[in-house]
């Protein structure tokens, strides 16, 4: 069974809060596995309703007096006993029920139960919820598996990845021997991706056409949720999506609204690309005019790329063959969109928004983050030559911006010149944000300005 650290997270929440947990992302992601297993090592009793295949679900909250009626409604629904304390209850496809979310609060409240929420489209579809209690629900997005999950999943021990671990923390190199099969493992991962049914396909065969027609049905998935879309807008979402693969492999990677439409604007389109967005199937990286914190201030919204949410999604949409050309190590192949792929979804399950940098002065940055305020440029090279970078140069001989240090992720080993981290591919994994405490505490002393 494949361990994720959202097996803790849940584990965490419900030892530490009384708030309902809600679980929302991308189909196939894995929430409603996570729910389950959580039930069954914890020994509760799960009660769990699927709004998507139970329509007439939504009938236990239509005009419902109290809570004591919903419950009543729950038990009646469940054909068994609530048992106080015992019963974890399951609300799936919670989009298709928009009236638990109000209702959750009351829920909560009442004590006897605890509550977990999941769907696949709640970013587009609760727009419209009369009231989101606030303190009552903890929101949780849930990604597919990163490459550090995708590893130990694999096989990888724990010691290889505390080794691994120690030298990026030392910033020294890898062993040679771990280091040459983490680059075989992350070529894996290009592959398989991180959705939990193609990684648990891969683990019980070994097949990567298994594994492909898997990730074609999670594809074939998501077009049918845009094809429920509103009609006047689906088919805009449904050609930007099968746009990215090919917007991607150009040569600059942005997407080129006119390959949509000759005349095509911005204001037009802009909806279907949040709808992407919200749906969690695509992730946009806008340009940063300046690479200079806060970064969002410096967002231009018309001036993007975009990646999908999963590296083995994208790859499933190339040639067939590509997979073993890929495995094989083939130098022919085009790896720049696929390891920019992996960064943009490695960094936003780290909890970093997603920007890049481009001017026609100083060049192109493929990714900026920001961590404690501090600009990061993120280069990343799939080639042999992967010390050649103007554009980093530039722009950290600019005293504009202060720029203190740079990675350069690529498929050497690690190693640092002139505040420049050149890290293997695979290091990705512990480029992490950094969270503020939430026990930090700011005082100041306002007595001079009392009235006396």
């Amino acid at each position: 069974m494949i361990e994720r650290e959202l097996d803790k997270y849940i584990d965490n929440h419900y030892n530490t809060s009384k708030s309902a947990l809600v679980l929302t992302g991308a189909r196939q992601t894995g929430k409603t596995f996570a729910i389950r297993k959580y039930a069954e090592t914890q020994g509760l009793d799960l009660v769990e309703i699927n709004f998507l295949e139970n329509a007439d679900a939504s009938l236990i909250f239509t005009d419902a007096r109290d809570v004591s009626e919903i419950l009543l409604r729950l038990s009646a629904y469940a054909k068994r006993q609530l048992v106080s304390g015992k019963t974890l209850i399951f609300f799936d496809e919670v989009q298709k029920c928009p009236e638990v979310v109000t209702m959750i609060k009351f829920l909560v409240e009442e004590g006897n139960f605890r509550y977990a929420l999941s769907g696949s489209l709640l970013g587009v579809e609760l727009n419209d919820v009369r009231s989101v209690p606030v303190g009552y629900l903890n929101i949780k997005e849930v990604f597919p598996l990163d490459l550090c999950e995708f590893a130990k999943a694999v096989g990888i021990s724990d010691e290889i990845i505390r080794h691994i671990a120690d030298a990026w923390e030392n910033k020294s190199p890898v062993d040679e021997v771990v280091h040459n099969s983490m680059l075989k493992l992350t070529l894996l991962y290009l592959m398989v991706g991180g959705m939990p049914a193609a990684v648990q396909c891969y683990i019980d065969t070994n097949d990567m056409y298994a594994v492909q027609q898997k990730q074609k049905e999670i594809m074939t998935m998501y077009r049918w949720d845009i094809s429920q879309y509103d009609l006047n807008r689906k088919l805009y979402i449904k050609e930007i999506f099968d746009l990215i693969p090919s917007e991607l492999n150009a040569k600059n990677k942005r997407f080129i609204l006119k390959n949509l439409n000759e005349h095509a604007r911005f204001t037009r389109y802009e909806d279907s690309f949040l709808w992407l967005k919200d749906a969690g199937v695509a992730l946009p990286t806008y340009n940063a005019e300046e690479p200079m914190f806060p970064l969002k201030l410096n967002a231009q919204r018309n001036l993007f790329k975009l990646f999908l949410n999963d590296v083995g999604l994208l790859a499933s949409q190339y040639a067939d063959g590509t997979a073993l050309r890929v495995l094989s190590g083939d130098v022919n192949i085009n790896y720049g969109a696929i390891y920019e792929n992996l960064v943009a979804q490695e960094l936003k399950m780290h909890g970093y928004d997603l920007y890049f940098f481009n001017s026609k002065k100083q060049g192109e940055l493929d990714f900026v983050i920001e961590n404690d305020a501090e600009i990061i440029p993120v280069e990343v090279k799939s080639g042999k030559v992967y010390e050649r970078h103007n554009a980093l140069k530039n722009v950290k001989d600019s005293s504009a911006y202060n720029i203190k240090k740079a990675y350069v992720l690529c498929n050497s080993n690690l190693s640092v010149r002139e505040n420049i981290i050149y890290a293997p591919i695979y290091m990705l994994m512990f480029i992490k944000r950094n969270v503020m405490s939430s026990n930090t505490i700011y005082k100041n002393d306002f007595a001079s300005l009392k009235l006396k």
